[in-house]
């Protein structure tokens, strides 16, 4: 079977009738996969690509190529080991590198794209025609991407938002679930590693994604206290002025001067000074009558 024969049986049978995958599977292809959902430009733009393969952006695509991407599934670079910013130069992330993929990395921002919605799970279909294991990196872009500029390693952040290992593969596709960062708007480029570990190669993809753009709505102003004529905060209606603070413990009230000093102004005198006064009026009363008495005695 010719090779152009192969791979779109291949991506026949795993877009439109994944029960068709025994009857290709089992032929000599040599190749190995790609994100169809969401697509990612080789797919978009290879012979089986549909309406999305007339978009302007792909045959500007394929005019740079020189030639069409029938070998969608084969994007693939030998011997990277992980060493992926090291190994795929800046503007060359979504061709890995290759001279027969160069059209994918013209900087536009019409590519066919899938609408996205922020912090919802994605399910990505990724095709399959030869299963390996190995490790999926999906990385999107950082928020202020600017789609009409190259593709470099610094639009995409450090570590991928989702990692899955060794997926299983049925009816001819890896099935990849992650949740999508809840902070993306407008267009953005999902960017796909696969790590193979059954073999020495890595596979690399962009998928162009958009999500809504924000909505400007003016935020209600925060309550306020007013301000009086005077330049002072106006009380809040229906609340209370704040009372006076009390004496500082280094100003003690004054208290009257019959008062002890001791005796807190707003309290009477109190303790024995009271009974002591009444005692000694009584005593007074007692002396005076005596005397009066032994005055009388004597006079008899």
């Amino acid at each position: 079977m010719p090779r152009t024969t192969a791979h779109r049986a291949a991506l026949a049978a795993a877009l439109v009738t994944p029960l068709l995958l025994p009857l290709w599977a089992a032929g000599p292809a040599r190749a190995h996969g790609a994100p169809t959902d969401p697509v990612s430009r080789v797919v978009a733009c290879s012979p089986e690509g549909g309406d999305r393969a007339g978009s302007a952006a792909c045959r500007a695509a394929v005019a740079v190529n020189g030639a069409p991407f029938t070998a969608w599934d084969n994007l693939r670079v030998a011997n990277v080991g992980g060493r992926d910013r090291q190994v795929v130069p800046d503007g060359k992330l979504c061709s890995g590198g290759l001279p027969g993929y160069r059209g994918l990395d013209l900087a536009r921002a019409d590519w066919p794209a899938t609408r996205m919605t922020p912090g919802e799970t994605l399910t990505m279909r990724y095709v399959s025609t030869i299963p390996h294991t190995g490790t999926f990196r999906m990385y999107l872009t950082k928020p202020g991407y600017d789609p009409t500029g190259p593709l470099s390693w610094s639009d995409l952040p450090e570590k991928p938002f989702a990692e899955v290992t060794d997926p299983a593969l049925t009816d001819g596709a890896y099935r990849l679930e992650a949740t999508l960062p809840s902070d993306r708007t407008g267009r953005h480029v999902l960017y796909t590693v696969w790590q193979n570990s059954s073999t020495p190669d890595t596979y690399y993809s962009c998928s162009d994604v958009v999500f809504p753009e924000k909505k400007d709505a003016a935020l209600p102003e925060k309550e306020k206290p007013k301000k009086d004529p005077q330049g002072g905060e106006k009380e809040p209606q229906g609340g209370k002025k704040a009372s006076a603070p009390p004496a500082s413990p280094s100003e003690p009230a004054s208290a009257p001067a019959s008062a002890p000093a001791s005796a807190p102004a707003s309290e009477p005198a109190s303790g024995p000074s009271t009974p002591m006064v009444a005692g000694g009026a009584a005593a007074v009363l007692v002396l005076t009558g005596g005397a009066a008495l032994a005055a009388r005695l004597r006079r008899r």
